[in-house]
Formats: structure tokens, C-alpha cells, sequence
């Protein structure tokens, strides 16, 4: 989950606008090429940041979050998003080849350990890629935590969040037929993959203007698509991850597999009106991390773009970086 809606009201608290002093297209295997760019200070503490989505790619606002004189920034395109290519492929892309990628580019870029940042679905790989290689992660920094459960699928496609939108959900929900509407992530997925790329893309868009619509507390709950192919790029990889509960052994997986990461140092950022990702999930992995700091911004939801939450995430990097 996570696109990136309207980042003006959080600029006040970001660093300026930089550009990457590297960028390209890294082979990572089965036919997939992942976009990957370094900004900030080549010899930096190095940071990797986790977009959301699945599918939502990267943009040039996340480098805004930590000080370039200190950190070496990486991001990347997951496989099948943003600039990275073949375009919304969902061929061969689980949650496992993006942790295999996330090795690959650590390794090409000869980083021997480094800061995990991730939202929402990012900080979902966040938490998984560091219970599969915990010694490469030196600290965790997450926002708007979703641990891909069936709980929280359900509270998102099976009406609970649409007891607080109901005209946004009825709007979501009307363009399935009734018989269908039992399980709207298998009927959105069978439009989303029909071969007929005007159904994909208006399904497309149908999907992701509603998550867009509960990302911020801000919302008047209008519909924002945005562009065809990426509405359908980022609905179709979403689906495709939620309809296979993100490739995960089995359902609360990353709760369950929560010692291995206790020791690593953690801070959860997490908007306590998030109708996307509820902070209850966050609270209970917080519970089993030790060495977690759980800050609940008050008067915020999901979007990275919510003034509070970016204010303290730049502070958490801060004071990171003071350390």
C-alpha cells in the first residue's frame, strides 16, 4: 500500500530538493531491470529507502528526508514499477525476488550494512528483508506499518475502512456486480489481468483512487487516479501481492518471526488516524521489539505527505545521525 499523494504541505520540514550522483538500471535477474539512484554524500551512513505499494515506485521527495551531508541515500524501483523494467510485470516478482534485489544492489554497491527506511508496504519488505538478512540491517525506520495479514486485507477490502468512506466505498464497490462483491480483491484481480487494457486501466484507476482517496486526514475523500499506465501498473502489483498474501509462509508470518530482528534498533512513526494501515498493527509488533521506539503522530493518517509524520521522520534521522 502507498502511493505518494500531494507532498506541498510537508516541504516546511524536508531538506532542499537534491539530485542523484548516481543512477541506473541494475540486471537483477529473469528478465527484470531495477531502477536504482544514490544522492547525499557518497561516503555517507548509507540508507536504503522502501517505497510503498506494492507498485508505487519511487519519487524525488523521499531523498528529502535525510541530511545530504551525512547519509548516502539509495532508492529503487521495485520490480514492475516506476522506471524499472519490464513495466508492470507481475512475472516473477514476489516478495522474495525483491528481497534477493535488495541483496543484489547492497552487495553492487559494496555496502556492507545499512539503514532500512520503509512505509506502509515498504516497511512490510523493511521487516521482512531484515528477518531474512538481519546482520546487513543496522537500524529500521518505519512508518505507517502493514504486516500483510488477512486481517488487515479484510479491514481494507471488506468494508471496515468503508464504514468511515461509505460514499467512497460504494463508489469502489459499484463497479463489481453483486454476486461478486463478496471478495473484491478476486474480482478487481480478474479486470485487472483481463488482456484488455482499457478494463485494466479503468479498473485500475478505480482501485487505486480508493486507496488514495483514506490516504491523508486531509482527504475530502475525491478520487485521484492519476495517470493510466501508472494507476494500472501499481493496481495490478498490488492485487497481484495481496492475492497471493505477499508471498509470506503463512498468515502473521512477520509478527511471528519478530526475534529475530529484537535486536536491532527501531523507530516506528505511525499516524494515529491511519484508515489504510491501523495502528494496532503497528502496537503489536512494537510489543515484541525491545529495542523499538513507537512515536504516534497525532492528527495524521497514512500519507508519507502528512506534516507530522514527515516532521518526525527528518527528526528521527536527525538524531540518528547525531548518534
Amino acid at each position: 500500500m502507498d502511493k505518494f499523494p500531494d507532498q506541498k504541505r510537508a516541504t516546511q520540514y524536508l531538506y532542499p530538493p537534491i539530485d542523484p550522483f548516481d543512477q541506473g538500471m541494475m540486471s537483477v535477474g529473469q528478465g527484470h531491470r531495477v531502477y536504482y539512484e544514490q544522492c547525499g554524500n557518497p561516503d555517507g551512513i548509507p540508507v536504503v529507502v522502501f517505497h510503498g505499494g506494492p507498485g508505487g515506485g519511487c519519487s524525488p521527495s523521499m531523498r528529502r528526508y535525510f541530511d545530504p551531508s551525512v547519509y548516502r541515500v539509495i532508492l529503487f524501483d521495485q520490480r514492475g514499477c516506476g522506471r524499472s523494467r519490464p513495466h508492470a510485470s507481475v512475472t516473477d516478482n514476489t516478495t522474495w525476488h525483491l528481497v534477493a534485489d535488495i541483496e543484489l544492489i547492497r552487495t553492487a554497491l559494496k555496502i556492507d550494512s545499512w539503514i532500512v527506511f520503509g512505509g506502509s508496504w515498504g516497511a512490510t519488505l523493511a521487516l521482512v528483508y531484515a528477518q531474512t538478512h538481519p546482520d546487513a540491517v543496522r537500524q529500521l525506520v518505519l512508518r505507517g506499518v502493514f504486516l500483510m495479514t488477512q486481517a488487515e486485507l479484510d479491514w481494507f477490502y471488506g468494508g471496515g475502512a468503508g464504514k468511515f468512506w461509505p460514499e467512497v466505498w460504494d463508489r469502489f464497490v459499484s463497479l463489481i456486480p453483486k454476486e461478486e462483491q463478496r471478495d473484491l480483491i478476486a474480482a478487481y484481480h480478474r479486470r485487472l489481468f483481463s488482456g484488455d487494457l482499457p478494463t485494466e486501466q479503468r479498473f485500475g484507476r478505480a482501485w487505486a483512487a480508493w486507496e488514495n482517496a483514506l490516504a491523508s486526514i486531509h482527504s475530502s475523500g475525491a478520487a485521484h487516479e492519476g495517470p493510466s499506465d501508472y494507476a494500472r501498473a501499481f493496481s495490478r502489483l498490488e492485487n497481484h501481492y495481496f492475492t497471493n498474501g505477499g508471498f509470506l509462509e503463512f498468515d502473521g508470518q512477520i509478527i511471528e518471526h519478530m526475534p529475530r530482528i529484537a535486536h536491532i534498533p527501531g523507530t516506528i512513526v505511525q499516524g494515529r488516524y491511519d484508515m489504510i494501515c491501523p495502528p494496532v498493527s503497528a502496537h503489536r509488533i512494537a510489543s515484541r521489539w525491545p529495542a523499538c521506539e513507537l512515536t504516534m503522530v497525532r492528527n495524521a493518517g497514512h500519507a508519507l505527505s502528512e506534516p507530522g509524520i514527515s516532521a518526525e521522520l527528518v527528526r528521527t534521522m536527525d538524531r540518528i545521525a547525531s548518534r
